[in-house]
């Protein structure tokens, strides 16, 4: 079996996986990175979405032979202490119910405030039309992502 050396949340970190396993599996198997969540299995639902070199994308889509080099970041990663704004404000306005899709909403957020410091509700219904929330949740989604880019501004 293969290794592959990956750079997830600023270490490096070695995996004896085949070439094809989703890194979703790899990070949540191998590595014990369980906060990234499976939802669909094929990238609808952004329940599995980390960073790559700080984009966001569905880790059930990608190989982890196609991200060797890469900065993988998980939630684990965005803020270890919580204090990501976006962690703040998603406890500010009690934005889970059931939790499962919030760290890959976070971390779609987490893109969209590093792209548009002050996205306006237009920009931040585009950014997280991906992110499926069973529990609806939506309209604290959009008021957390907007108290965190005020947030991110004050610093």
């Amino acid at each position: 079996m293969p290794k592959f050396t990956l750079n997830v949340n600023g270490q490096a970190r070695t995996v004896d996986v085949p070439a094809d396993t989703p890194l979703l599996w790899v990070l949540r198997d191998n590595l014990e990175l369980v906060g990234t969540k499976y939802g669909c299995g094929i990238g609808q639902c952004g329940a599995c979405t980390v960073h790559l070199n700080g984009t966001p994308v569905r880790s059930c889509q990608f190989p982890v032979s196609t991200v060797v080099g890469m900065q993988i970041t998980t939630i684990e990663g965005l803020a270890p202490d919580g204090a990501h704004p976006l962690q703040k404000a998603w406890i500010e306005h009690d934005v889970p119910q059931c939790g499962y899709c919030q760290s890959g909403q976070i971390m779609t957020a987490a893109a969209l405030l590093k792209n548009t410091p002050h996205p306006t509700d237009e920009e931040i219904d585009g950014a997280m039309a991906g992110n499926l929330c069973r529990c609806g949740t939506y309209l604290r989604i959009r008021a957390a992502i907007k108290d965190a880019a005020e947030i991110g501004a004050a610093k």
